[in-house]
């Protein structure tokens, strides 16, 4: 599945950090420009992942799962 979100990023001293203002908590940072997006998109993963697991915990036996694309 293809997401994109924002990166708002800003240089703080030598490091460069970043925020995802769609995903509340998801951070980035790095020395660079690429490393914090990197670190930015690994945070974004892994909060989906747990909302994700989340969600799904406790459905019932008989419920259907179906995927649905977006965009």
């Amino acid at each position: 599945m293809h997401n994109e979100f924002t990166a708002v990023v800003e240089r703080d001293g030598k490091w460069f950090v970043a925020y995802c203002p769609e995903i509340p908590g998801a951070n980035g940072q790095g020395k660079t420009k690429a490393e914090c997006l990197k670190s930015l998109s690994e945070a974004i993963d892994l909060i989906l992942e747990d909302r994700r697991d989340d969600a799904l915990r406790g459905l019932p036996a008989n419920a259907m799962r179906e995927l649905v694309a977006v965009g």
